[in-house]
Order: structure tokens, then sequence, then C-alpha cells
């Protein structure tokens, strides 16, 4: 459940939103069972990486992209009011930013919330963060979604980076049914080879020299069935977060085009501003 906008929790994140104002232009807002005043003219979708899951673990938090006033680097800044902690995620705004504007955000993050614990959310190997990172880039970057105006050559550019999506899971339905396919066929030869085979060998060698081939080849064979299994995975997992990426795009151009004609205006540059206003 949400919980309602007088709750501790929602005031600490309205709080630490408005903190902004000075610092940075807001961009969009993500919300995980919080409620929070947001400014009409900015986006505000639910934080999908986490609502797709079923266990109700995750603590309740508001993700915000801002462009920081001084070099115009985009970030993503997560914060989890029950916790007193913020994240940083580099991943999701790899390549807008540069080192020095990651420097001096946590430098100011440090000075004026020297009560919170800070982390940063750096790539994964294992969950090919900067695999996807790069498929999503090369189709539409970040920053072009947030505050780009030509929204018919972003939607085509969404829709591209869609059709990338769906080719990975199906290159890893590939590799799932290439284990299920080969699994029977290379048990049976292990079989054949383990008790056929290798006991022409007990002569030569021995019995413990016999057995000891014959764990080499379970081994051997067990390595190969998990190398290919955890490619599946692999790969079904970074299709699944290019998916979720761009659902995430669709959904805040999907609040831009709405936001714009409801104003009626161009597209401009949301600021964090408006909220003190408000």
């Amino acid at each position: 459940m949400h919980e309602s906008k007088s709750s501790p929790h929602c005031q600490r994140c309205q709080d630490f939103i408005d903190a902004f104002a000075d610092y940075a232009l807001l961009h969009a807002v993500k919300l995980y069972r919080l409620s929070v005043d947001i400014p009409t003219n900015i986006p505000v979708l639910p934080c999908l990486d986490h609502e797709a899951m079923l266990h109700e673990d995750i603590a309740p938090h508001a993700a915000m992209y801002i462009e920081d006033r001084k070099t115009h680097g985009l970030h993503e800044v997560v914060y989890v009011p029950d916790r007193r902690r913020i994240e940083i995620d580099v991943v999701s705004t790899t390549d807008e930013h540069t080192t020095q504007s990651h420097d001096q955000l946590l430098e100011w993050l440090g000075t004026n919330f020297s009560d919170c614990e800070i982390r940063i959310n750096g790539p994964s190997w294992i969950r090919g963060d900067r695999r996807v990172a790069r498929a999503c880039r090369a189709q539409i970057p970040l920053r072009d979604v947030l505050i780009g105006s030509n929204f018919e050559q972003l939607k085509a550019a969404l829709n591209r980076l869609n059709t990338v999506s769906g080719l990975m899971e199906k290159q890893s339905r590939v590799a799932s049914w290439s284990v299920r396919t080969v699994t029977g066929p290379l048990i049976a030869l292990a079989g054949f080879v383990s008790y056929n085979v290798l006991g022409l060998l007990i002569q030569p060698i021995g019995e413990s020299g016999v057995q000891g081939l014959r764990y080499l080849v379970v081994g051997g064979l067990g390595a190969i069935f998990l190398y290919l299994g955890l490619k599946a995975v692999h790969l079904t997992e970074m299709a699944n977060r290019v998916w979720k990426r761009v659902s995430e795009y669709n959904l805040i151009l999907a609040e831009r085009r709405g936001i714009n004609k409801i104003d009626g205006s161009t597209p401009s540059v949301p600021m964090v501003q408006e909220i003190k206003e408000k």
C-alpha cells in the first residue's frame, strides 16, 4: 500500500526533494509505495524494477532523475526515508555525467544530508549492466527521453529499442531450449562412456583410476550444463532489463506528452524550484 502524504516517511521524502531546488533540475520522479507532492509539469511514474517483484520486503523509496546546474550532468538519486539511505544509481545514467559532476553530487549530499548513509550502485558484471546500458544508449540516450522535443523521433527510437529487447528475449529462449535439447543425449553419452568405454580400462589403470575418470566425465558434463543454464538465465535477465528500460522511457514520454498538451507549450526543462513555489 502507498503511505499517506502525512506519514513521516512521505514528509522526509518531500523534504529531500525540496532540498534539491537550488542544486539541480528535476526531470522525472519514480515512486515506490510513497505519496509525495510533485509539480504537475514533472513526469511521475512507478518504480518498475521493484513493482515487478512479488515480495514485500522492499522499503518505500523515491528515485529522481536530476540534472545538476553547474555541469548539466544527469544523475539518478534514490532516497529510502525509513532507513535514512541515499543511493546513486550510476548504471541508468551511464555516459550522462562526468566524474567531476559525480564527485560534486557526492560532496553536496554529504554536506546537506550528513545523517544519511550514501551508497553507490555501480554496474554488475553478473547482471550485464554495462551491456544493457550500451544497448539502450545506442538507440536512445536518457537525456533525449527527459528533455528531447521531437516526440515522434523519440517514439521511433523506442520502437527500435523494443525490437532489440524482443530479439534478446528470443535469443535467451534459444539458449534455454539448447540446454533442454542436449541434456538427454549428453547424459546418455556420459553413462555409456562411464560404464562401457571406461570399464575397458580397469585392468590397465586400475579400479581407482577408472573411478577418477568417471568422476571427471560427470563433473565436466555438470560444468557444461551449468554454463549453458547460466548463459540462458543471463540473457533472459538482460532482455528483461532492456524491456523495463523501454517501458520506463515510454511512461516518461507519455507523461511529457500529457503535460505539453495541458500546458499548450513546447517542451522545456522543468525545475525543482517549482516545488517550493507550489
